[in-house]
């Protein structure tokens, strides 16, 4: 018997790249994203940033906010605080591997950024679809899933 909107490797595909791309377009070290395009200036000028205020950059945030919202509390629903720093432990032991296996050579604070980022977004994406995971193991539903 299967419940409606079981988990497959595509929906967690997704997830996780929608994760990413909420985290890289709010901000990554490319210099282009949202941070860049609108908190930069308003720090390097501030009188002068706030001239350049637009309705595209509000607009932009906004969907950015509710993007977060939406990644944030399903985390917190699924994971709990506990869970997504205990995930983030074992990722940062993966990276830490990694690292030690001499995958990569994190040396500067760029790809140090990259790393986190992804970290972040691992998280973000496991936390979206781990009720799913929670109920195909347990069989046992979270309260605010029931229709």
């Amino acid at each position: 018997m299967g419940f409606k909107g079981d988990l497959t490797w595509g929906g967690f595909g997704l997830r996780l790249l929608l994760a990413l791309l909420l985290v890289l377009a709010t901000f990554n070290p490319t210099g282009v994203s949202w941070f860049h395009w609108v908190i930069t200036p308003m720090v390097q000028a501030p009188t002068a940033a706030l001239g350049t205020l637009n309705p595209y950059k509000v607009l932009a945030g906004i969907v950015l906010a509710i993007g977060w919202v939406l990644y944030l509390q399903a985390t917190q629903r699924s994971l709990g605080v506990l869970g997504a720093v205990l995930l983030m432990g074992v990722l940062g032991c993966l990276v830490w591997l990694f690292a030690y296996w001499g995958l990569f050579r994190p040396a500067s604070s760029t790809a140090i950024a990259w790393i986190v980022l992804l970290v972040l977004s691992i998280v973000l994406g496991v936390g979206m679809s781990w009720s799913h995971v929670s109920r195909a193991m347990s069989g046992q539903v979270d309260t605010d899933q029931v229709a």
